[in-house]
């Protein structure tokens, strides 16, 4: 389940993305608009800095931008960056030490496929595309 952190994050991208007039937006505008605390916003921001999708500007007119146009990035770049890895099962987690039954785990099959499933979507949703879906809804 995608927690409160990637949820936000992914609005916070979308509303920068909708208000870059060329001006750094600063986490107060932000936070305001998205109904967000300012103080959780500030965390999940630094995540974001941190993984190479959000420049900070600082300063008296400092903020935040995008690091990327909206359409290099993808739904996938910003959970991962808030989330880490988004695999249905530990043993499919990169890195992880595996399990004593990987070889012949009837259950891995379907957690793979499904890992595969998730990142397909994820990957091939724009932060472009994630402004242009929710222009139309309510």
């Amino acid at each position: 389940m995608i927690s409160s952190r990637g949820r936000y994050a992914l609005r916070i991208m979308a509303d920068m993305a909708e208000h870059d007039g060329g001006e750094p937006v600063s986490i107060r505008e932000i936070a305001d608009r998205q109904d967000i605390s300012a103080k959780y916003m500030e965390q999940i921001v630094s995540a974001l800095v941190h993984a190479g999708l959000v420049n900070s500007v600082r300063g008296a007119q400092g903020g935040y931008h995008l690091a990327m146009k909206p359409d290099e990035i993808t739904a996938g770049m910003i959970l991962r960056a808030t989330e880490g890895d988004l695999a249905p099962s530990q043993c499919l987690s990169p890195g992880s030490a595996g399990c004593a039954f990987a070889g012949s785990c009837p259950s891995r099959n379907v957690f793979s496929k499904l890992y595969g499933a998730i990142n397909g979507v994820i990957d091939g949703i724009t932060l472009s595309e994630m402004i242009r879906g929710s222009e139309g809804e309510a």
